[in-house]
């Protein structure tokens, strides 16, 4: 298995699986995931960390915010591994209820990881609201025959809970 097949692997299980746990009220998985070794940071939807301890901060935070989770689908659209760091671009879609209400949204995202004594720990995360889900074509028309090229290709993978 190609160190991109075995990344890949990673994304759809043992990630998918930790961003699950903390939309229903458990970022213990998450946590595991990401990297004891500095630099760490997020530059997130509703809040930024900077180092481990805003990172336990943070993660403390959305484990008590979020609950009920009935939809997590993560939309891979771009991923690559170079020898021991790679990256994810994506849209996350959730229906889950934040502070007790429901809500449906989805985030942009893009994380960073290192693999770190054999094993993928993230150590940046990049997430913003996605105002309108409806995608616009790109003004640039370089960017518009890019994706319309992926597309062909068969398309972003999709995972679903």
């Amino acid at each position: 298995m190609s160190d991109r097949d075995e990344f890949q692997a990673w994304v759809r299980t043992t990630l998918y699986e930790a961003e699950l746990a903390l939309h229903n009220g458990d970022a213990a998985p998450r946590r595991a995931l990401w990297s004891r070794n500095e630099p760490v940071s997020v530059l997130g939807a509703w809040r930024n960390a900077y180092g481990r301890p805003e990172l336990e901060e943070l993660f403390t935070s959305l484990e008590q915010s979020f609950s009920h989770c009935t939809s997590y689908v993560f939309e891979l659209q771009a991923y690559d591994v170079v020898g021991h760091m790679a990256y994810t671009v994506g849209l996350e879609h959730t229906s889950a209820s934040v502070d007790g209400r429901p809500r449906t949204y989805t985030l942009r995202a893009t994380q960073v990881y290192r693999r770190e004594d054999g094993a993928w720990r993230v150590a940046h995360r990049h997430g913003d609201t996605v105002a309108d889900t409806a995608r616009e074509a790109p003004a640039d028309p370089a960017a518009r025959s890019f994706r319309l090229r992926r597309s062909r290709k068969g398309g972003p993978d999709v995972l679903k809970q």
